[in-house]
């Protein structure tokens, strides 16, 4: 089993990725409609541009929130405090630490919330 400090790292190279990913996503759906005059909120083949970059912009806020999840959790890692419920000062189990590295909250703190 890797560390928290591990697992949290890996994590935020995969989130950074697809935030790469989805800035590559939300540029090029930029330039493919800046020359183009269609009225795509009339398309009744599918979804509007607009509606896909808002998708993606969604995306991209969603991805962001979790970089700063793990980013803090990564600083808790260094502060020592890592695994400490923020609700009662408790351990935060190692399941669910295990499934949710980022957790702030032990599971009956979370379920208060």
């Amino acid at each position: 089993m890797s560390s928290p400090g591990e697992r949290l790292r890996a994590e935020r190279e995969a989130v950074l990725r697809r935030l790469t990913d989805l800035h590559e996503d939300h540029a090029a759906m930029v330039e493919a409609s800046r020359d183009s005059n269609a009225d795509d909120e009339h398309d009744p083949e599918g979804h509007t541009i607009a509606y896909e970059r808002s998708q993606v912009d969604t995306h991209i806020r969603l991805a962001e929130r979790r970089l700063a999840e793990v980013e803090a959790a990564l600083a808790s890692v260094e502060a020592g405090s890592y695994g400490t419920c923020a609700g009662c000062g408790r351990p935060i189990a190692a399941e669910r630490l295990e499934a949710r590295p980022a957790a702030t909250t032990c599971v009956a703190c979370a379920a208060r919330r």
